[in-house]
């Protein structure tokens, strides 16, 4: 079988679908608006989520990123995904608020593996994210179609339908 490298290194301001942007800040606004508000500002390793092509051609003024954490973290805020079942659900994806992402192992850029949240999505202004991209230097970029199953899950999270009555099981 075919080697299929999950990441590749990159640099500069070109930015894809997949792209790790480290300490990214992103600005929390408070649960009332007024004039002369102030705002939180935290910092998280994020995933560009906007599409590829949206982000090559322009088209966006505000880009998608989803905070990412390393598996290890992830487990420290939420010790019920320290048992192998739970680890194992997250592998398998029948977590749709959450995707995992491999290990990577480009020397100098290792990672655990690591965790999408797909629950806290933020809009980043496309200008911002590439000055923020070029003054990182080198990044890791998911690669197809790893990067293709990444907006899958998205899209499976995002198009989630709650239905006030469902059809009861069968006994």
């Amino acid at each position: 079988m075919k080697d299929y490298p999950w990441y590749e290194l990159v640099e500069g301001g070109e930015l894809f679908q997949g792209d790790i942007i480290t300490s990214c800040p992103l600005i929390i606004p408070p649960s009332t608006i007024k004039v002369g508000i102030e705002v939180d500002v935290i910092e998280y390793d994020v995933i560009v989520m906007s599409q590829s092509c949206d982000l090559v051609q322009k088209k966006l003024e505000l880009v998608l990123v989803c905070p990412i954490w390393s598996l290890s973290e992830f487990e420290a805020k939420n010790p019920s995904y320290k048992s192998p079942k739970m680890k194992e659900s997250l592998r398998r994806g029948y977590l749709p608020g959450y995707h995992l992402l491999n290990k990577c192992e480009i020397d100098g850029f290792e990672t655990e593996y690591l965790v999408v949240d797909f629950r806290s999505v933020y809009s980043v202004p496309f200008d911002f994210l590439v000055e923020l991209a070029q003054k990182r230097d080198k990044r890791l970029r998911l690669l197809p179609p790893y990067r293709e199953h990444l907006s899958q899950a998205f899209a499976r999270f995002f198009m989630r339908v709650g239905l006030p009555v469902d059809i009861p099981p069968f006994k």
